[in-house]
């Protein structure tokens, strides 16, 4: 059989997780921005995913140059996992296909995919897109203990885990126990410039008053913690009484009641907030970063945000909460400030502060590209699938 080192460094490389475009998650975004400008380099890159919505394409299509095949799901979830009967099956005869195994955690097929690797002879490179973070419950509980333990079968058999940052790294339960397989890349950030007419007329439509817009770019769910938003607006209203919070993403979960529970505040303040549900297209998340005056992320964990680089790259500040990980870009750039995580009022405190003096926190474009290089990012998962390709 070939292999990528006799094929003049054409590399086969076999994606593996749950959701794939066009889900609109970061993990999701992720890794199509790496698989595709993989692709464009020449590599063959196929992509195992489940068909979570009946509308999507059977079996395979080639999306962008990648090969995608979505497998059937039983009607039954697990959380957010789904059950894909044939997985097993389509999982090996596609690793005896491909060079290396490209795994995306957390997913429920983790130990499984161990024994794709070793009955197939491929190497798995593993990223971990964060500690799998569940509203407590007795169900949740035993989710998280199943999945760890899965994810430790994998975490043994993987040749190298890749983690968003050091400071993930050395707070992750999860990473902790394999820290000597740990490599660190950074996130693929990649962002238009925004349309300026377009952000003003959005600007104007969402705070026809002229009031400043905080946006929240983010599931409605508890690991975000919106509702620490919502109160910090007590604060943030006594400085600037015309202020409205924009959310963009799903903000009715089918698997959390986090809608439900904060249903109280969302009336409170119900004239003040606008969902806009999930936009489609980067354009459109870039005229609305333009459009607001500071980047709301108030999750009690995160291992990056990426939302919160894209923000940045269209000149938009960001208040973060003080999160491994999550921390890292404000610390990076200076373009924002952090806050105690869980403290709506420093929070709120963080948020006038970044809207009373936004010019402290501004930063070139240029700067933030340099600091979070999309290039760069491709190049380290290229080398490294390289290394451990089969051959």
């Amino acid at each position: 059989m070939e292999t990528g080192n006799d094929r003049q460094g054409r590399l086969r490389i076999l994606v593996s997780l749950l959701y794939y475009h066009p889900h609109p998650t970061g993990l999701t975004i992720h890794v199509q921005r790496v698989a595709e400008e993989l692709a464009r380099r020449g590599h063959e890159v196929t992509v195992l995913t489940a068909r979570y919505d009946g509308s999507l394409p059977r079996d395979e299509q080639m999306l962008n140059g990648v090969r995608v095949v979505r497998l059937r799901t039983l009607p039954l979830a697990i959380s957010r996992g789904m059950l894909m009967p044939a997985w097993p099956w389509a999982a090996l005869a596609l690793a005896l296909r491909h060079d290396v195994l490209w795994a995306n955690l957390p997913m429920l097929e983790t130990a499984a995919l161990a024994v794709v690797s070793r009955l197939s002879g491929r190497a798995i490179v593993a990223t971990h897109h964060g500690d799998l973070v569940l509203p407590r419950t007795r169900l949740n509980r035993l989710i998280g203990a199943l999945m760890f333990r899965f994810y430790t079968v994998l975490a043994q058999r993987a040749g190298r885990l890749v983690a968003y940052s050091e400071d993930y790294a050395a707070h992750s339960r999860w990473l902790a126990p394999f820290r000597e397989k740990v490599t660190v890349i950074s996130p693929p950030v990649t962002m238009p410039l925004p349309e300026r007419k377009a952000a003003a007329a959005l600007r104007s439509r969402w705070a026809p008053d002229g009031g400043p817009l905080i946006g929240f770019a983010g599931r409605f769910v508890e690991e975000k913690r919106p509702d620490l938003l919502l109160r910090a607006l007590e604060l943030v209203v006594e400085a600037f009484p015309r202020v409205r919070v924009v959310f963009a993403g799903q903000h009715n979960i089918a698997y959390e009641r986090t809608h439900e529970r904060h249903a109280s505040l969302l009336e409170r303040w119900r004239d003040r907030i606008v969902f806009l549900g999930v936009l489609r297209g980067m354009q459109a998340m870039a005229n609305f970063y333009a459009a607001c005056d500071v980047l709301a992320l108030t999750s009690d964990s995160e291992c990056f945000a990426l939302v919160q680089v894209e923000a940045m790259l269209c000149g938009t500040p960001v208040v973060m909460t003080d999160t491994p990980g999550g921390r890292v870009p404000v610390q990076a750039t200076g373009m924002g400030r952090l806050a105690p995580v869980g403290d709506w009022r420093a929070i709120g405190e963080a948020l006038v502060a970044v809207l009373q003096e936004p010019e402290r926190y501004h930063r070139p474009r240029e700067e933030i590209g340099q600091t979070f290089c999309f290039q760069e990012t491709v190049d380290r998962y290229e080398r490294l699938f390289r290394r451990h390709a089969r051959g």
